[in-house]
């Protein structure tokens, strides 16, 4: 009984390692327009809904639009920007974990620089399994589209 218990767990197991697909940059970019394409069609929708809601005329809705765009790039700008300083700080922060890593290195033995190289590894892991879980948790239980009315 164990071992049939087993095998159906090693084959089931087997079977979702099977089952992931990796993503070559096509995929990327296809997901990429796709996400962009939903978000014009919702960004188009509060529109309409706003229209509707305030009683906007056509040239309002053409001065909202026009505001968002020029909010849009201008973000866009910002996060460019913003772009080289955060490669900065990366780059900093490697450093000083690479230097942290050779002053450890030579406090410690060989052993217990292994060990704690893998306490290290394991607590990140941990670390990337929570955030996961915290993501997953904010999340809709209820993706699907609402219906129109």
């Amino acid at each position: 009984m164990k071992k049939l218990v087993l095998a159906i767990a090693f084959i089931g197991i087997g079977g979702f390692a099977m089952a992931q697909q990796t993503t070559t940059p096509q995929d990327k970019e296809a997901r990429r327009a796709e996400m962009h394409q939903k978000m014009e069609q919702k960004h188009q929708k509060h529109l309409e809904q706003m229209q509707k809601d305030l009683n906007l005329n056509d040239a309002q809705v053409a001065q909202i639009k026009s505001l968002h765009e020029t909010r849009k790039a201008e973000m866009k700008a910002d996060f460019e920007k913003n772009k080289v300083a955060r490669q900065a700080k990366m780059e900093d922060m490697k450093s000083k974990r690479s230097q942290m890593d050779a002053d450890m290195k030579k406090i410690l033995t060989p052993d217990q620089y292994d060990k704690w190289q893998a306490d290290r590894k394991a607590k990140m892991e941990q670390r990337k399994v929570a955030m996961k879980d915290r993501k997953m948790m904010k999340k809709p239980m209820n993706t699907a589209a609402p219906e129109a009315k």
